[in-house]
């Protein structure tokens, strides 16, 4: 019988996703994780002579944009599922550990690389740019295993919510200096198309996308909660033992869900807006509303399993990347850029921006180490690509696999422990600060929902 290629990519797909979950859990005994396996079964089976497509962006231009268009969807599931995840009410007191990651850890990253990108690899300003704001986000796809858990678990854990919200946040505010690396192409000098940059990137899409989030996210909520899709959370044993019948749920207000943010997802780029923002912007704001809502829970479950279908996909096709000679053009220089940004600038500017959080430092520390590199990067990367005539694509391409391969080594194994140190050292809340927090929003405490003695 012949060979067929595509056939043999559907067993390996399938068996990916058959064992994803039993291998998730066994790794986590070894201080794995399951991206690293999978990218090196990607790596080791697209090695192999059988004819298997090669993925390589720097040779074929519409690798660029299939790693584009892929890597867009997973991080609107991530972001949706993080989103939804968080049961911290918004306020500005409640998320101030959030902003200085945002403001000062953010800016100082992609200055950082992209100086290096120009002084030490000898790269044009507009491509080291490209490679600062790529480079920049915080992954909310590979860092499932720093983020906080489930809806309604109401356990205060700082340092996972830092990491939870930053990335949600920073991979729609990587943008505008995407922007500004794209309109810098060509350019000599600083001129107007530095005042329409910041007038429309920096400040109108985001504006824009945070609106439009808000928005969706209000009008989904009040679309499934007027329906009476909600019900107290409760364990599932005190359902089962009560003899009571509770309220049903079908896979279909899952789809509600991911509609709704895929609507505004595209509703905000429609009106030149950051659709990632809106993304989670939107799940945030739906989450807010019925708090403890058992809809959260299977909402957030429904999107997760999306998610992860999609990342056995996009693990084995990073593996693929690499097996097709993406790393050829990595120098010693780049390289040790990539460890620079790993070990020393993010753990530098995290800290610089959490020194005035009342978080224990080895909480700090956790925060400020964790900043996992992944699929928005590529992504960002690939647009970059497809938008301008970036010059020294191979080498970016390079450093960026190297910087995401790295990260995914080094993070997926550290990860676990540093967070189990920070907890056995009560450093994962701030001081002074209960180990549960009040998911009661004051328009949920209007509605006069009897809260769970558990909790």
């Amino acid at each position: 019988m012949e060979f067929d290629p595509r056939i043999f990519l559907f067993v390996l797909f399938g068996l990916g996703l058959t064992l994803a979950v039993t291998l998730e859990k066994w790794l986590a005994k070894y201080w794995l994780s399951l991206p690293i396996v999978y990218v090196a079964a990607g790596y080791l089976v697209f090695s192999l002579p059988i004819g298997l497509p090669h993925i390589n962006p720097t040779v074929d231009g519409f690798d660029a944009v299939a790693l584009e268009y892929v890597t867009e969807f997973i991080v609107i599931a991530s972001l949706m599922a993080a989103g939804i995840a968080i049961d911290r009410p918004v306020s500005w007191k409640n998320w101030g550990q959030i902003w200085p990651l945002l403001l000062v850890a953010m800016p100082l990253t992609i200055a950082a690389v992209a100086w290096l990108g120009w002084w030490a690899l000898g790269l044009a300003p507009a491509s080291a740019l490209l490679l600062g704001a790529a480079m920049a986000p915080t992954d909310p796809v590979l860092a499932r295993s720093v983020q906080v858990g489930p809806p309604g678990e109401n356990k205060r854990h700082d340092v996972r919510f830092s990491l939870t919200v930053e990335a949600g946040l920073n991979d729609g505010l990587a943008f505008p200096f995407t922007y500004l690396a794209i309109a810098a192409v060509g350019m000599s000098s600083l001129g107007a198309w530095t005042l329409e940059w910041a007038a429309l990137d920096l400040v109108w899409r985001i504006v824009a996308g945070v609106a439009m989030g808000w928005a969706v996210g209000r009008a989904g909520a009040w679309y499934v909660f007027e329906r009476e899709a909600d019900a107290p959370i409760e364990e599932l044993e005190n359902e089962e033992d009560s003899g009571v019948d509770q309220p049903t749920y079908s896979t279909s207000e899952g789809l509600i869900v991911l509609g709704t943010l895929l609507l505004a997802y595209g509703l905000a780029e429609m009106v030149e807006g950051y659709g990632f923002i809106a993304v989670f912007v939107g799940a945030v704001t739906a989450r807010q509303r019925e708090n403890r809502s058992r809809y959260h829970k299977l909402s957030h479950h429904f999107i997760d399993q999306i998610e992860q279908i999609v990342l056995v996909a996009v693990l084995f096709g990073f593996g693929a990347m690499l097996a097709s000679g993406v790393l050829d053009a990595l120098t010693w220089p780049a390289a040790l850029v990539g460890l620079a940004l790993i070990f020393v600038i993010r753990p530098v500017a995290g800290l610089m921006a959490e020194a005035n959080c009342n978080l224990p430092l080895v909480g700090k520390l956790t925060v400020a180490f964790l900043g996992v590199r992944g699929m928005g990067s590529i992504y960002y990367l690939a647009y970059g690509q497809n938008h301008a005539d970036f010059q020294g694509l191979d080498l970016l391409w390079a450093l960026a696999s190297f910087i995401i391969l790295t990260s995914i080594v080094v993070h997926g194994i550290l990860a676990g422990p540093l967070i189990r140190h920070a907890e056995r050292r009560n450093a994962h809340i701030h001081d002074g600060q209960e180990d549960t927090i009040d998911r009661l929003t004051p328009e949920s405490r209007s509605l006069r929902v009897q809260p769970d003695p558990k909790l």
